[in-house]
């Protein structure tokens, strides 16, 4: 492993030939994050699949995680087979929503609901665990006037907030979860699927992330949230307690340093960045050049151009 040496920088290599031959020797398990790294919108990255392939007949434990709330686990387990990759159950899938659902499912009272700013598919994640909830889809304000905003009906069970990624996310809808939070005070949970500010898609541009909605509610309630995605490491022990993997035999795949890279440095994992996504090799040089250490924690251990790269290291 690449990494920091006591007391010194992180420094990245690229991971080749008997480098990759030996670093994949010694993991048994993989973590993927998706997007980026595995396909880009509807294409999968060309050889992505087939090396998963050889990992997967080598006997690597292979597991998805993925800030994305907007999927259930079982879409991407189809998504995985429609793109050609080896067979996944849902159980192997660690999605921001599924995450989600499992933390408010121990975290609540029995009976107790959550008030959702979110996707059908983290609603259907909620209610795959038991989770009672409300809120998804379009809100309108109740009236013409703040009075009337401020009168709306509560559910009394609601005694946490749900925020994820949301089309419909509207002046209503903040106001109907700053009154939850108000009137919950700290027993009602402010939970945040991921942080991501910026959602980049094909062609440079990029729409606001669920971590934009997340900071409006929390400057709203004047309180944190607490997120269960990348880079938090929640996410990671979700894996954890299903799998029971040991860190030290673990490899962080991932295309975005603030994310999958600084959870996979803060587990302990091996760390490989692919420049398939949204991260340049220069981002990766600025940040290990530098003595700050919040930035020297970005720095994986190695990298690669593609997935792709890794199949001569896996043979036929």
């Amino acid at each position: 492993m690449a990494a920091m040496a006591a007391g010194g920088p992180r420094r990245c290599r690229r991971l080749e030939a008997e480098a990759a031959r030996a670093v994949l020797g010694a993991a048994d398990t993989l973590l993927f994050d998706c997007d980026g790294v595995l396909w880009r919108g509807e294409a999968a990255v060309g050889g992505a699949a087939a090396a998963l392939g050889r990992l997967a007949a080598a006997g690597k434990r292979l597991c998805y995680v993925t800030n994305n709330s907007s999927r259930t686990r079982a879409a991407y387990t189809e998504k995985l087979r429609r793109l050609g990759f080896p067979p996944a159950e849902p159980r192997h899938v660690f999605g921001s929503a599924y995450c989600a659902a499992r933390y408010l499912r121990q975290a609540l009272p029995p009976g107790a609901a959550a008030y959702v700013l979110g996707s059908p598919a983290l609603a259907a994640e909620l209610e795959a665990v038991g989770v009672p909830h409300l809120g998804p889809g379009p809100a309108a304000l109740p009236g013409p006037a703040p009075a009337d905003w401020a009168q709306a009906p509560l559910d009394p069970a609601v005694r946490a907030v749900l925020v994820g990624f949301d089309e419909h996310f509207s002046y209503a809808k903040l106001c109907q979860a700053l009154r939850y939070l108000l009137r919950g005070g700290p027993d009602c949970l402010l939970v945040g699927t991921n942080r991501d500010h910026r959602l980049p898609l094909e062609g440079g541009t990029a729409i606001p992330g669920t971590g934009c909605l997340v900071k409006a509610v929390e400057t709203a309630a004047q309180r944190e949230a607490f997120i269960v995605g990348k880079p938090n490491r929640y996410m990671f022990d979700c894996v954890v307690s299903e799998f029971n993997i040991d860190p030290a035999r673990t490899i962080m795949v991932g295309d975005r340093l603030d994310t999958d890279i600084l959870m996979g440095n803060s587990c302990g994992l091996t760390t490989l960045l692919t420049l398939t996504g949204v991260t340049t090799l220069d981002e990766v040089k600025g940040h290990q050049e530098s003595d700050c250490p919040a930035r020297q924690s970005l720095v994986p251990d190695y990298y690669v151009d593609s997935i792709a790269d890794l199949l001569p290291a896996l043979g036929d």
